[in-house]
């Protein structure tokens, strides 16, 4: 399992966010690069970036922090946030990220996820961002009826072969995992599953794991020192030593 280390950016700062609310702001680093160098120190392979302002407005204003993280770090990135058009899509492959990740514009416009996986193959994930079992889009302010497990199997169908699950509720928090969504998520959709939300200890890791999901984003438990990330990685690897 892979470890993905985030780096959600708004204004310019590594910030962490609450559920998603733009208004439980805690910033972590006035430079994301510093929090990239953190990650790749640890022994990150990945980091997961999420321009929020880009999710939330769909302007993407912080090209810039994105842009010195490419330049300064030789690990695989991945982008989401405000990639709601093609052009937006191949803007983002020529900064030279790995794996652009639709969210938003997945729900409203499907067959953008259809073009891009045609154009970039397995470079293209999508987010799926559940609250009780339903989408939300655009920051995850607006909450819709869709289904989360449906959707995940349409775009599987529909040759995706990555998709993160997020369990808004939990993100943040560190309360733990959505365990139950995530196994039946990984056990009846036919593509790689990444998860994120709740991870606080690394037992939370471990169940992860087990579940058979291909990656976990790990946010606020890294930046608040719950969990460190050499052990994360080790346990993902299943390379811990039980006793």
């Amino acid at each position: 399992m892979i470890v993905y280390p985030a780096i959600d950016i708004r204004g310019g700062n590594a910030v962490r966010l609450v559920e998603g609310d733009y208004n439980q702001e805690t910033v972590f680093d006035a430079d994301p690069a510093d929090a990239a160098r953190r990650w790749v120190e640890g022994g990150a392979e990945w980091i997961h970036l999420v321009d929020l302002d880009g999710a939330r407005d769909g302007i993407r204003t912080n090209i810039g922090a994105i842009q010195r993280i490419r330049d300064e770090t030789a690990v695989k990135l991945e982008l989401g946030g405000g990639l709601r058009t093609m052009q937006d899509i191949d803007e983002v492959a020529d900064l030279g990220i790995d794996r652009m990740i639709i969210g938003s514009a997945a729900i409203a416009n499907p067959s953008l996820v259809t073009d891009a996986v045609s154009k970039y193959g397995d470079r293209i994930a999508v987010g799926l961002d559940a609250r009780d079992g339903k989408l939300a889009a655009h920051g995850w302010i607006d909450q819709t009826d869709v289904d989360a497990l449906e959707a995940a199997r349409r775009f599987a169908e529909s040759g995706v072969a990555h998709i993160i699950f997020t369990d808004i509720h939990r993100d943040g928090k560190l309360i733990g995992p959505n365990i139950d969504a995530l196994r039946v998520m990984v056990e009846t959709v036919p593509t790689d599953i990444i998860a994120s939300g709740g991870v606080g200890t690394l037992n939370d890791v471990r169940e992860i794991r087990d579940t058979g999901a291909a990656g976990v984003i790990i946010g606020a438990a890294l930046y608040r020192g719950t969990v460190e990330l050499p052990e994360v990685i080790r346990i993902a690897t299943a390379e811990e030593i039980v006793e």
